[in-house]
């Protein structure tokens, strides 16, 4: 019973505060922790292997052009989860930008992201997603029955269930069933943060969540962490700097959550300039011009 009103507690909460699903969702995007190798090719310079050519490109918002790559790493390394996994990431976010998901004013504040209406995700690319999904969960399990410290199998159950989150949150508006996957993504995460603890990238999975969910009321934190999420928005911030500074395939990644951190907490110059300098990074990338636009005003305005 104890149990049934907690979780009737915190649906109701999350109807009121739902971007904390979101937002913890949101820190998935493009989630490649697989960057613990200290040889691997930053996501901004130029690409070495056919995975980290698909990473740029999803950065560029070529999709289509990251599926040719995924699907070559694939065929390459037909035990590899990463390569399904990485093909998931590439169904969805093509997904999120056709239905303009990834605008980056969608999550400026609770009320815009509770009043978001359920989108019509295209039922083709919704099977191949989870036809990918389902893949890369069975390699990477085979993996971890022969080492349960595989790198590469962690990192491609944390990416999944991240991006069932994603899908779950952002498309469908189920919030509990993204908090679900969401928990399921962090467990894995845990999971590889105890033997990569020297990996940069892999303080992006717990450095958003810890400042989202330090930022919402006192009741929606408790009932959080008890449910295995903490949150602590200094400790957030300071996970997404390391990352930003210090990281690999996941630095612009984190210059993106950086800035939309700063602009929730008014902090506007900061993400413009975060924002211009992804702008010049990732050229392909029309959501942050639109981003720039969008800030510039009001920054003028106040200067």
């Amino acid at each position: 019973m104890t149990e049934f009103v907690s979780r009737r507690m915190l649906t109701i909460l999350l109807s009121r505060s739902a971007l904390v699903l979101g937002m913890v969702a949101a820190l998935w995007l493009g989630l490649d922790l697989r960057a613990a190798a200290s040889d691997a090719v930053p996501a901004d310079s130029v690409a070495g292997t056919e995975l980290d050519r698909g990473f740029l490109g999803l950065y560029n918002l070529d999709f289509a052009d990251a599926q040719k790559d995924f699907s070559s790493w694939e065929t390459q390394h037909p035990d590899d989860p990463v390569g399904p996994v990485s093909q998931a990431a590439g169904f969805l976010f093509s997904e999120f930008n056709r239905l303009g998901v990834l605008e980056g004013q969608f999550f400026e504040s609770d009320r815009s992201f509770a009043a978001r209406s359920k989108l019509s995700p295209d039922p083709e690319v919704r099977g191949h997603f989870q036809a990918a999904v389902d893949q890369a969960q069975v390699l990477a399990h085979a993996r971890l029955n022969k080492d349960a410290k595989d790198r590469d199998a962690l990192f491609a159950l944390t990416l999944a269930s991240g991006l069932q989150a994603d899908y779950a949150a952002l498309i469908e508006k189920k919030n509990m069933a993204s908090l679900h996957h969401t928990k399921e993504a962090s467990a894995w995460a845990q999971q590889l943060l105890a033997i990569c603890n020297d990996c940069a990238d892999v303080l992006v999975a717990t450095g958003f969540s810890k400042y989202i969910i330090g930022s919402m009321s006192p009741p929606v934190r408790w009932l959080m962490r008890m449910d295995g999420l903490p949150g602590d928005k200094k400790a957030g911030i300071s996970d997404l700097q390391t990352t930003a500074e210090h990281g690999h395939y996941l630095a612009p990644f984190a210059r993106v959550l950086l800035a939309i951190a700063y602009v929730r907490d008014k902090d506007k110059l900061h993400a413009l300039e975060l924002l211009t300098a992804l702008r010049t990074q990732f050229p392909g990338n029309t959501l942050f011009p639109r981003e720039i636009a969008h800030l510039q005003p009001s920054v003028t305005a106040a200067q």
